[in-house]
């Protein structure tokens, strides 16, 4: 039997959510919603409740579960933003000289707009987004 993904996109207000954001964040979240935009073509969508997305994609799994998730995306945690970039050929060699970050599978860990390299972000965008419509067409 196939499963569905619990995150799905919606049509929540991206404004009224980064309101809530802790008003020291809202400038980088909003930064990191124009270079997303600009990077992946695609306007901000919520995800779920917490996840702002951009752009997406249709996946199904060898054990049957499938759903969408975006092409590229951001949650702004607590204490740093959660970027969502897929793992392609050249994001290590990016990684080296996006600045100030930590990794886990596909996301990038950062807790400043001011602690990394902007032109080198866009380019992670732009990777994620064509590695995921290479993948799943």
């Amino acid at each position: 039997m196939a499963t569905k993904a619990k995150t799905t996109e919606n049509t929540n207000s991206v404004s009224a959510f980064v309101k809530k954001v802790d008003k020291s964040r809202q400038a980088d979240c909003l930064a990191i919603i124009d270079l997303m935009e600009q990077a992946s073509g695609f306007s901000a969508k919520m995800w779920g409740s917490a996840i702002i997305g951009f752009g997406s994609y249709h996946y199904v799994y060898d054990s049957g579960r499938e759903g969408d998730a975006p092409l590229v995306g951001f949650s702004p945690r607590k204490s740093e933003f959660a970027l969502y970039i897929a793992n392609f050929e050249g994001k290590d060699t990016l990684l080296e000289k996006l600045g100030k970050h930590k990794t886990a599978k596909a996301c990038v860990y950062i807790k400043k707009m001011e602690d990394v390299d902007a032109t080198v972000l866009k380019k992670l965008v732009a990777g994620s987004v064509k590695h995921y419509k290479g993948k799943y067409k």
